[in-house]
């Protein structure tokens, strides 16, 4: 079951006002962490939490914590996070009250003390948050899988091994970018019909809607993680866009699967939810059909079974060159939620441990594009117009197959839950520019 406890009581409040309004992202119920600096300073780079509309700069608030709570404090404030990540989920729980604690509406004598070590989030520049050494992208939405599985192989479109292991790959950890840096259209070989490939600029670039889980404590080399341990070895989960140029994935990937196609860019949001904070958004895992195979004995795992699932919804919207020059609102184009996930956040990170991988601090899991059965719930543009079969009409006139020059994606991430309070992700967004 959740392990819920008074940072998640619904009834607290901040005594930051911004913490307190309705629909906030950052309520003293969330509590995300970051890596920050002044804009437009030569600033160290630091780690931050979010609350309101600020951020509490970690390095500078040190000294107001006490015991357990200050050391992980002092990890926090350094220039990535992968410290506090591999201290454990009784550091992150320690510093989690304490800083629920400071900022609450029962500490309102402590303001002063605070408030000079809080700096607007306008006012900030944000950074990757962890040093990341690996990023692997995992294929856990079953709707994604069997939407582009009918596009390239219509008679068999769910490849057997599906159902019986988190399909994966992976990824490039240098090119992973934190949101607002813009994204270049990539080149690459593209073959057309029968013609000999050319090397030319993407015409199929594509989004894909992800969120993305950083790895706590991970494992020696050789070692395993078991299923009931794996929910624990996870820090947080941020959105993540792992940006996809479908023209040059389709000749390159047989028979070794993707590169240079989704090398050139991930984007993420800059804010770590931690898990403890995603406590109240727990679910059962994805319902198998009654005749699918159960996970092996090593996948399977009761207590994952019963809340090994996360409510998590994304909102997608595209904004166009022409829609920023009109002034013209952003068009969604989906709601995705890893609710739809075939597998779990434990499943894949067993998994990925199961032959002796050594997971490690700030490593980078991608939970692969999330879709969900209905129309309005694909995660890619792929889906959305059948492979550039059928144009998308934009609310402005416009059409698209895939992404044009200018183009902005944003993605922003939210919870709700009846009883507790709404916290979101921020959001991850960048703008395409030529090639």
């Amino acid at each position: 079951m959740a392990a819920l406890d008074d940072t998640h009581d619904p009834k607290r409040r901040s005594w930051l006002p911004s913490a307190n309004a309705p629909g906030a992202d950052f309520p003293l119920q969330n509590l995300p962490f970051c890596v920050f600096r002044r804009a437009g300073t030569g600033e160290t780079p630091r780690g931050g939490v979010g609350i309101g509309d600020r951020i509490l700069d970690m390095a500078a608030a040190a000294s107001l914590f006490t015991g357990a709570a200050e050391e992980a404090a002092a990890a926090t404030g350094e220039r990535s996070l992968n410290r506090l990540m591999a201290m454990g989920k009784p550091a992150w729980l320690a510093l989690r009250k304490a800083l629920s604690q400071l900022l609450g509406a029962e500490s309102e004598s402590r303001r002063g003390a605070v408030e000079p070590h809080l700096l607007p989030i306008a006012q900030a520049e944000f950074l990757v948050p962890a040093e990341i050494g690996d990023f692997s992208d995992f294929y856990t939405s079953i709707y994604h899988a069997t939407n582009v599985g009918k596009l390239l192989r219509p008679d068999n479109p769910l490849l057997p091994n599906y159902k019986y292991l988190p399909v994966a790959y992976h990824g490039r950890a240098s090119s992973v970018v934190p949101s607002g840096v813009a994204v270049k259209r990539p080149k690459g070989q593209i073959r057309r019909g029968n013609e000999p490939p050319v090397m030319a600029p993407s015409r199929a670039l594509d989004y894909e809607t992800e969120l993305g889980f950083y790895i706590g404590p991970g494992n020696p080399l050789g070692e395993t993680i078991p299923i009931d341990e794996a929910a624990d070895r996870i820090f947080g989960v941020s959105i993540l866009n792992d940006w996809s140029a479908r023209d040059i994935q389709a000749w390159e990937y047989q028979p070794l699967g993707p590169f240079l196609a989704k090398s050139f860019a991930t984007t993420i949001s800059p804010w770590i939810v931690t898990m403890a904070a995603l406590e109240p958004f727990r679910s059962r895992a994805f319902a198998r059909a009654p005749d699918d195979p159960a996970p092996l004995s090593y996948l399977s795992s009761a207590r994952d079974q019963e809340d090994g699932g996360l409510n998590i919804a994304i909102d997608v919207l595209l904004r166009t060159r022409q829609m920023r020059e009109r002034g013209e609102d952003a068009m969604r184009l989906g709601r995705c939620n890893l609710r739809h996930a075939y597998w779990t956040v434990a499943q894949m990170v067993t998994h990925h441990a199961s032959n002796g991988c050594n997971l490690r601090p700030g490593d980078l899991l991608g939970s692969g594009t999330l879709s969900g059965p209905e129309p309005d719930e694909l995660g890619c543009l792929i889906e959305i117009t059948k492979r550039g079969t059928e144009p998308l009409k934009l609310a402005n006139g416009e059409e698209r197959r895939f992404l044009e020059d200018g183009d902005e994606i944003v993605m922003r991430g939210r919870c709700e839950r009846t009883g507790f309070v709404g916290i979101g992700l921020g959001e991850a967004r960048a703008v395409i520019t030529p090639a």
